[in-house]
């Protein structure tokens, strides 16, 4: 797909692998007036303004379908902003209990599996929306206390230094978080609406 924000310094791209909601997330974009090109080329993805890092799907087989292409050594080189967005979210981290995954390493954070104390009123996995608050980066601006996303994720990232958004099931956890140029979101913005929508918006905005 041709890219019709090149001309105003918004390249976007998102990166394509086997674990990516990619379609989810392009139609997100087009809804907001971004056209995105979908690619694994690598110089296409590091002239990119911006980086999409989707991802749906069990970890090792996702970290699997990025070293098929290198892709797991590209990410952690790339100096524009990239946001990483469910699984995308978790593999930037460290390490992830899923499948005992080494991951990207650009969080120093291991990823989780969800331990509920009731398990009839806290399934896993978590399935639907719930609250954003303890709000604190661009990426979220002009969101209110307590919006609502859409999450379906087993897996969670703990709060840590670089939580820019907590939520809480079973208990609180990062629902955000962003370290230099990397952000990471739990939930999926292409599902959240119109919350979904402004932060794609503020992401794309960044400088």
């Amino acid at each position: 797909m041709r890219n019709s924000n090149a001309e105003k310094g918004n390249k976007v791209v998102i990166i394509k692998y086997n674990a990516g909601n990619i379609q989810s997330v392009l139609y997100a974009l087009e809804r907001i007036g971004i056209a995105a090109n979908v690619t694994d080329n690598h110089e296409e993805i590091k002239a990119a303004d911006k980086v999409i890092f989707p991802g749906v799907g069990e970890a090792s087989s996702a970290m699997n379908s990025l070293k098929e292409n290198n892709l797991h050594l590209l990410i952690k080189e790339l100096k524009q902003p990239v946001l990483g967005i469910c699984v995308g979210m978790q593999l930037l981290c460290d390490f992830s209990e899923e499948n005992n995954t080494a991951c990207l390493g650009i969080i120093n954070q291991s990823v989780k599996l969800f331990k509920p104390i009731n398990k009839v009123s806290e399934k896993v996995p978590q399935i639907g929306w719930n609250t954003l608050y303890n709000l604190k980066s661009p990426l979220l601006h002009g969101l209110d206390e307590n919006s609502y996303c859409y999450f379906v994720h087993s897996y969670y990232v703990p709060i840590n230094e670089y939580t820019i958004a907590t939520t809480n099931y079973v208990q609180p956890y990062s629902a955000a978080f962003n370290k230099d140029n990397f952000y990471g979101v739990q939930f999926h913005t292409e599902k959240s609406s119109l919350i979904g929508e402004r932060i794609l918006k503020n992401f794309i905005e960044l400088i």
